[in-house]
């Protein structure tokens, strides 16, 4: 998962300031905030709490390696098996929830004021967002997951490994995992942020939201917007402490193929040290990045990134089994759409809960332990979109290149599989990638060119991350301390490295989904404040005329200002009916009455 670049929210007091977006520059608004030199202040007891959580677990983890993993399994088994439920319903819901907003009254309403437009177009808002949800995991899983599921089809379906039918339900699988659920739950909460943050000029804070729920103080000094705030950054330190540990695998399963570094790969111990030794020099990098403030480099570098994930991409679709995988285009597609709902309500209800925990539950709690960070981004560029705009967006263009991706990489990866190579057994997950692009020629720059990806994936996604954890713990400061930024990036190294210590790839999927299951609890209730907020949109009232984004429906008092006379017309008796708005006091035009106080 990578963030281009950081995009910090506008809250109360700043009216403009200067955006960096991936090489193109703009500024926005009419002023600047009116303290923009005072030093970010830390809120001592979310920093405080959240830093000495993440500190004790990584001094207990590397004591007691051995007790940490047991006592992370047995919470695991607990999870999924009585609470499993929950994580499942939760994701569905969640895009139950997203495509109802979208198709009700709500859609029209603007993610801003009802003058201002979208900041960015329709093209880069797509690039950006994309970016910013998935990237290390699209390589680390782009063979394996399809391989994974044809070798060892999901619990439940009657099929044999490696037959027809295992490789259409092995990309439905896949599809399921990458594509409309992860998104919605993205979405849920970018909305509830983008909303409170530009509709209803509040903070930028996790908690923000809530303000909907609580009229008589700000929430962010309660202790449950406390707690809140401090979940966030530990369910984010995780969950990315989890891709970083897959980009350290991946490399190090590179570095063994070319160098036999360590002795062979097969996620253990031997693998660690080369592992420890990636994350090392790439952290090294990244607070570097931190320090120095060379954003313009990372986001050279990223662009580079996405431009070299597009050629590899391409490369494999002329070089592989090109007919077979625009043949398994639509049959992929065919088996997910067919497929969703069962896929949707699928629980260990009788048996499967290995699998469900190392797949189903895992991704859904790796996203949401993600949706600090990914949707706090997402909802910045979102500034301007009505609700419609942002789900179909957010939803629909995303799940359509994850497919794409899977289906090229994973179909190349299931064709040679299915004719001899054993592309399963044949290494570690980390190395399966690589083993696909030996069978092609040019593997050695192939090959280096998927490690250079994950590494500046593994460097921006660092950077980026540890701003978004400094944000939170500063009281959602605009720019915090540049030292905090790095310390948060060395964190992310250190929780990495603890549960590769603990139990490698096992290690990393469990702990994410034990963190994140507080914060499902918050995401529903974020749904409930936005729909708090939304109910009272003035916007949610007015349904005869049509809204268009940046437009305000007439009134009498703006006609005749436009008319330039300055008097405002009598009604008149040939009217035979009021508008909907008929008996409230007209809105002065490029204004609403939302209340900004909260």
């Amino acid at each position: 998962m990578l963030l281009t670049t950081w995009f910090p929210f506008q809250p109360n007091g700043y009216t403009g300031h200067r955006y960096e977006v991936t090489g193109l520059s703009e500024y926005r608004g009419e002023g600047v905030m009116a303290d923009a030199t005072e030093k970010p202040r830390i809120d001592r007891v979310v920093f405080g709490t959240s830093l000495g959580f993440i500190v004790a677990f990584c001094i207990v983890g590397a004591v007691f390696p051995t007790a940490v993993g047991e006592v992370g399994s047995a919470v695991l088994s607990w999870l999924v098996v009585d609470l499993g439920w929950i994580y499942v319903l939760a994701a569905t819901g969640f895009v139950v929830f997203a495509l109802w907003l979208a198709l009700s009254k709500y859609g029209r309403i603007p993610l801003s004021r009802d003058t201002e437009r979208p900041e960015f177009s329709t093209a880069s808002w797509i690039a950006m967002m994309f970016s910013a949800g998935m990237g290390i995991g699209l390589i680390f899983f782009g063979v394996a997951e399809p391989i994974a599921h044809l070798t060892e089809p999901a619990p439940g379906l009657d099929v044999a490994p490696e037959s027809q039918d295992a490789t259409r339900h092995s990309m439905a699988y896949t599809f399921f995992h990458w594509g409309l659920h992860p998104w919605a739950i993205y979405a849920v909460v970018a909305l509830a942020l983008a909303y409170s943050t530009f509709r209803k000029d509040r903070g930028n804070l996790i908690s923000s939201p809530f303000q909907s729920l609580v009229r008589d103080k700000e929430v962010e000094h309660t202790w449950w917007g406390r707690f809140v705030n401090i979940w966030s950054i530990v369910a984010t330190k995780f969950g990315g402490a989890t891709s970083l540990g897959l980009g350290a695998l991946q490399i190090a399963g590179g570095l063994a193929l070319f160098t036999d570094l360590g002795g062979g790969f097969t996620e253990g111990r031997g693998s660690k040290g080369s592992a420890f030794f990636v994350i090392i020099v790439l952290v090294t990098l990244a607070i570097i990045s931190a320090v120095s403030g060379v954003s313009r480099g990372i986001k050279w570098l990223s662009n580079t990134n996405m431009v070299l994930a597009a050629l590899l991409l391409l490369f494999v679709l002329i070089v592989g089994p090109t007919v077979f995988i625009f043949d398994l285009i639509p049959a992929s597609i065919g088996a997910y759409l067919s497929n969703l709902v069962p896929m949707s309500f699928s629980v260990p209800l009788f048996g499967g809960a290995e699998w469900f925990s190392s797949w189903t539950i895992f991704y859904w709690a790796w996203w949401i332990s993600w949706t600090p960070f990914v949707s706090t981004f997402i909802a910045r560029i979102s500034r301007g979109r009505t609700i419609r705009e942002f789900v179909s967006g957010v939803l629909l263009v995303p799940t359509a290149v994850s497919a794409l991706w899977f289906t090229v990489l994973g179909g190349a990866g299931m064709d040679l599989e299915l004719n001899g190579a054993d592309i399963s057994g044949s290494g570690s997950t980390a190395q399966q990638f690589f083993t696909v692009l030996e069978n092609y020629p040019g593997y050695t720059v192939t090959g280096i060119m998927v490690m250079v990806l994950v590494a500046i994936f593994w460097v921006s996604g660092a950077d980026a991350s540890a701003l978004v954890l400094a944000t939170l713990s500063s009281h959602g400061a605009r720019e915090p301390n540049k030292y905090l930024v790095a310390l948060w990036a060395g964190l992310s190294a250190a929780v990495a490295a603890v549960l590769l210590y603990v139990g490698g790839l096992g290690a990393l999927q469990t702990f994410t989904v034990i963190v994140a299951a507080p914060f499902v609890v918050v995401m529903i209730a974020l749904c409930f404040a936005l729909m708090v907020d939304l109910r009272r949109d003035p916007l949610r009232e007015r349904q005869a005329l049509p809204v268009r984004r940046g437009h305000v429906p007439p009134n009498d008092e703006a006609e005749a200002e436009q008319a330039g006379n300055g008097e405002i017309p009598q009604a008149s008796p040939a009217k035979a009916t009021a508008p909907p708005w008929a008996g409230r006091p007209p809105l002065p035009a490029g204004t609403s009455d939302v209340d900004s106080s909260k």
